[in-house]
């Protein structure tokens, strides 16, 4: 699942890595890729001039090889507003496919020849979305594709050409691995590398938060088999207990005996291990059966990479959690066979502590690769294991003093409790526990599915106008409120190149991070503005004033500032059309990319750049059958491109899905396993129970009467359970959505009130199927038989 989540994200870049460089492909690139079975396929990236007869239009020139998109699909159409559809494989040789801005500017059909510098290609199709286009503004020119083999023909590739070729490679996640740690050390300093930790931001988040779910997933699968050891294994040592006290007293020896022990748990461990793969295997297989279809992406095949990593928790799990329990079956004494009472000293609470606390965070830390999550969740159930045991303690004192005034059940069923002291106090920490993770497993994922759902703004721009001159802002608002739109607010960008970083030359400028290189020698879109936009947060500095009329002053976004190492009070120049200017550092800015408003990396101050060339851009909402007006705007002001969303978003959306199919579905394996703890945690006591209620039906209590004592006894260990497991889970929630998946929460007695009715009725229905078979055993065996 998670493998899929990323291949979905991975569309946006149409491979798994994107290897870009201004230099011939290296042909060590393509071999080391062949040799780990990897697809691959290569672009090569120009602007150009194309033309029809009398008409003109500059062009991004997009030439691929057969196997361009390695992930995602391209979609185009067969007339310039027709229904779009995807399509496998690309132009034929002689064939381009065509944007349709680029269309309307020369003024062309489908089936016409346009001029491609020595060539003429025919128009075979409306080029309607890559997988790997650009939303930003880096590329003002609308597109064409081309087959890679009538590059030649053009006669535009020549030496010294401006050309950004692209390596795209694509396959398993070992492979990639490898591929990477072989030709990394020989990249030039030129090569940009990309992948989907770096790809439109919005997916990536998308993505990050579904891998971190899933991951949490694991976390608390691990933590409910923890506990589910915990208490078997205690349960384990107690029916040993005779046995290894009869086998002292025939003169073995506690090595021997402790040997046997552990084979016998190495052995049932084992089983488990090789049917808990086996029917993992199988479910995988099954899951891709019937989720596959619903991945737009095919899903990765099974591996044994699952199986050896769920072997070796398994193994490390049932060493640490059974290791107190076979120490203490260790110390029983030979004398047990002759007096049942005498049981084991109990061990240290800080020995069992320890030994349980080494063993998971050993686990969560090779799962979860995030030491702050690690810290928040092992502190957190720490604090509500600690906040269970204590409170726990005190409601068992206190439920012995309230038993006189309930009825006969009650009665029995809190007298049990108080009895049992320690006993209850263990099971409630157990059932805390396990209802806490599955409340924090539930609401977080409720709380991730609704923050993707309410990115998914029905009214989000999904059009871009860009290259607007001045004085076509008023006439294209003119057009779009003649057709019943909203006029545009057109926002002005500057194309700039920094050149110095406190007077440095950023060429010799010592970046922390290469992105920041990158990020520093590429063309830069500057843009002024008076107030802080909507879609911006300030974390950094103040806002100029609106009368600001100083030195010219600049706002970073927050982490671009970080790549170049640039911080507040920082000198950055910049030149433009060849002019130079100065501005200082003022602020740093958070980017919500999910408004898909125009967004820049750099603001300056009003006044900055009035003496320099600017064209506008904007974003606006159109509707299907309001998409005429773009086509008036391309006819009259041929100049501006429009640049479709839809399908972006589209992209978008479908990455939310498939993420929240994903962790809906390994939910539900969680929840199950939940279950069974509690399951588990009630068998613990079974033996217990069948004696109890044995002595209860010898001394005249019938059955319903002893259900009913039973019923009690486990609806008031799950009503403080459940009570106590919101709390932390509430807390803990909070916690991990705020500061891990950077959602909001909200604080819901909603919580509450399935913490409460989840710890009764699982609790309760748990317990009433584990000890049915207490009460209906024969009083005479089970008493012969002893506790």
């Amino acid at each position: 699942m998670s493998q899929s989540v990323d291949r979905q994200a991975n569309e946006i870049l149409a491979a798994d890595i994107r290897l870009r460089t201004p230099d011939p492909i290296p042909q060590f690139w393509e071999d080391t890729a062949k040799r780990y079975d990897l697809k691959t396929a290569e672009t090569q990236t120009f602007p150009s001039v194309v033309f029809n007869e009398n008409q003109s239009a500059l062009a991004t020139i997009k030439a691929v090889t057969q196997n361009y998109p390695l992930r995602g699909k391209i979609r185009i159409a067969k007339e310039l507003y027709a229904n779009e559809f995807e399509i496998e494989g690309i132009p034929e040789q002689g064939k381009v496919w065509v944007d349709g801005t680029l269309i309307s500017r020369l003024n062309v059909n489908i089936g016409d020849n346009i001029s491609v510098g020595q060539t003429d290609l025919t128009i075979s199709a409306v080029l309607k979305y890559r997988p790997d286009q650009s939303i930003g503004f880096s590329s003002l020119a609308p597109s064409l594709l081309v087959n890679i083999k009538d590059i030649p023909s053009t006669g535009l590739v020549v030496e010294g050409s401006r050309v950004r070729n692209a390596f795209l490679v694509a396959g398993e996640e070992d492979s990639l691995d490898n591929f990477y740690n072989i030709i990394a050390p020989t990249m030039p300093e030129s090569t940009r590398i990309r992948n989907r930790e770096e790809s439109l931001e919005r997916t990536q988040n998308t993505a990050d938060r579904a891998q971190r779910f899933l991951s949490l997933t694991a976390v608390i699968s691990l933590l409910l088999s923890a506990v589910a050891i915990a208490m078997a294994s205690r349960q384990f040592a107690y029916r040993r207990m005779d046995m290894v006290a009869l086998m002292k007293s025939l003169g073995a020896r506690q090595s021997f005996v402790i040997s046997i022990t552990c084979i016998h748990i190495f052995l049932v461990g084992l089983l488990g291990v090789i049917l808990g793969s086996a029917m993992g295997f199988a479910i995988e297989k099954i899951l891709i059966q019937i989720v596959g279809d619903l991945f737009a992406t095919q899903l990765p095949n099974p591996s044994l990479k699952p199986i050896l990593l769920g072997s070796g928790a398994a193994i490390i799990l049932l060493s640490g959690f059974t290791l107190p329990s076979l120490i203490q079956l260790r110390n029983t004494s030979p004398l047990r066979v002759l007096r049942n009472d005498i049981t084991p000293p109990s061990l240290s609470v800080f020995f069992i502590s320890g030994c349980s606390l080494l063993t998971l965070g050993f686990l969560l830390y090779y799962i979860l690769e995030d030491g702050w999550m690690l810290i928040t969740v092992f502190t957190g159930l720490l604090v509500v294991s600690g906040s269970l045991y204590l409170i726990g303690l005190g409601l068992v004192m206190l439920m012995g003093k309230l038993r006189g005034q309930a009825g006969a059940a009650w009665r029995y069923g809190l007298a049990n409790i108080s009895k049992k002291g320690s006993k209850s106090v263990i099971q409630i920490v157990a059932f805390g526990l396990g209802l806490t993770v599955l409340l924090l497993l539930t609401f977080v994922r409720t709380d991730l599915i609704r923050g993707w759902q309410k990115t998914l703004d029905e009214d989000a721009p999904n059009y871009f106008l860009i290259n607007v001159q001045r004085d076509q802002r008023q006439l294209i608002n003119n057009l779009l409120l003649n057709a019943n739109l909203e006029a545009l607010t057109f926002v002005p960008l500057v194309r700039a190149r920094m050149t110095k970083i406190n007077n440095q030359d950023v060429k010799t400028y010592k970046f922390p991070d290469e992105e920041g290189r990158w990020m520093a020698n590429r063309e830069a879109n500057l843009t002024w503005a008076t107030e802080l936009s909507s879609s911006n947060h300030l974390v950094k500095g103040e806002w100029w004033p609106k009368n600001y009329s100083g030195v010219p002053l600049v706002s970073l976004e927050e982490e671009a500032a970080m790549e170049m190492g640039v911080d507040i009070g920082d000198q950055l120049n910049f030149v433009i059309a060849g002019l130079e200017i100065e501005t200082i550092v003022s602020n740093m800015r958070e980017i919500n990319w999910d408004s898909f408003q125009p967004n820049f990396f750099m603001v300056l101050t009003p006044g900055a750049l009035d003496d320099f060339p600017r064209t506008y851009v904007a974003s606006t909402r159109v509707e299907e059958h309001q998409k005429s007006v773009l086509h008036d705007i391309t006819r009259n002001y041929p100049t501006v491109s429009i640049i479709d969303l839809n399908s972006i978003l589209q992209q978008v959306k479908n990455i939310i899905d498939k993420a929240s199919l994903a962790i809906q579905v390994v939910f539900l394996f969680t929840l199950a396993a939940g279950i069974a703890v509690l399951f588990a945690v009630v068998e613990s006591t079974v033996d217990e129970r069948r004696f109890e209620g044995a002595l209860l039906k010898t001394l005249g209590l019938n059955r319903r009467t002893i259900m009913l004592g039973m019923l009690a006894e486990y609806t008031a260990l799950g009503f403080v359970a459940g009570l106590l497991a919101a709390c932390g889970a509430s807390i803990l929630a909070w916690l991990i959505s705020v500061y891990f998946f950077e959602i909001d929460y909200e604080f819901s007695l909603v919580i509450w009130v399935y913490g409460l009715l989840s710890g009764i009725f699982l609790v309760s229905l748990s317990g009433l199927l584990a000890t049915k078979k207490a009460i209906t055993v024969s009083p005479l065996h089970t008493l012969r038989q002893g506790p």
